[in-house]
């Protein structure tokens, strides 16, 4: 099984960006569909973005679609989610994800990282 540790979480204003990072070890992370979910406090945890094995296709929630970026490295075994336009609302825990297939779902997950708090002030 792959093991993930997210980073890149922080303080940010409203309208600021960050990246946040998954490095990858273990099993092939070549071999898995990637992606991050978020749990802000009292809510349900959300799907954010996810991307295919190679890269080529990438899938977004409504809420962030045009202001996250998900990209991933296999040669670094890296994910990274670059966040864009932040807003009080995307605060919350990220969560990086090692799927089965590209099915978005929390059922589907193979393996989770251990969380990064991202806050966004007004």
């Amino acid at each position: 099984q792959v093991q993930l540790i997210g980073s890149g979480g922080g303080l940010v204003q409203a309208g600021g960006s960050l990246r946040l990072s998954c490095a990858a070890s273990g099993r092939t992370f070549s071999g898995y569909a990637m992606g991050w979910f978020r749990q802000a406090p009292g809510k349900e945890r959300e799907f954010v973005a996810g991307i295919s094995l190679t890269g080529a296709n990438t899938y977004y929630g409504d809420s962030v679609k045009g202001r996250f970026t998900i990209s991933r490295d296999n040669a670094q075994t890296t994910l990274y989610l670059q966040m864009n336009s932040l807003k009080p609302e995307d605060t919350a825990v990220y969560y990086c994800a090692a799927f089965y297939s590209t099915a978005w779902n929390a059922r589907n997950v193979a393996s989770w990282g251990q969380g990064t708090q991202v806050t966004v002030s007004s």
